[in-house]
């Protein structure tokens, strides 16, 4: 059974991912998190940047930036057994909650 599928009523978790276009550790980011993603049932949110002036000032030479709810999980590069982790422990807590 998969992880999404033990709680069918729980709330998918929320990752975003701040980016900007032709960031090649962007778009290394995202592949890699990905099967997770599709693992747990979470939801991948991505904010280009440059969109915005405020997160451009702020995210400006951190990109990637992986927030997982509120939380910054991530910048630069992705620890796959990490980002793992996170997500369960999130899926748990989340779980609980119900």
């Amino acid at each position: 059974m998969d992880s999404k599928d033990d709680n069918p009523h729980a709330e998918p978790l929320e990752v975003t991912l701040y980016t900007r276009t032709g960031c090649h550790l962007c778009d290394e980011a995202k592949s890699q998190i990905a099967p997770v993603l599709m693992e747990f049932g979470a939801l991948l949110r991505e904010v280009n940047i440059d969109a915005d002036p405020v997160l451009r000032e702020r995210y400006n030479v951190d990109v990637p930036v992986i927030f997982l709810g509120d939380r910054k999980i991530a910048k630069h590069r992705v620890d796959l057994r990490q980002f793992r982790r996170q997500i369960l422990e999130a899926r748990r807590r989340s779980d609980s909650r119900d």
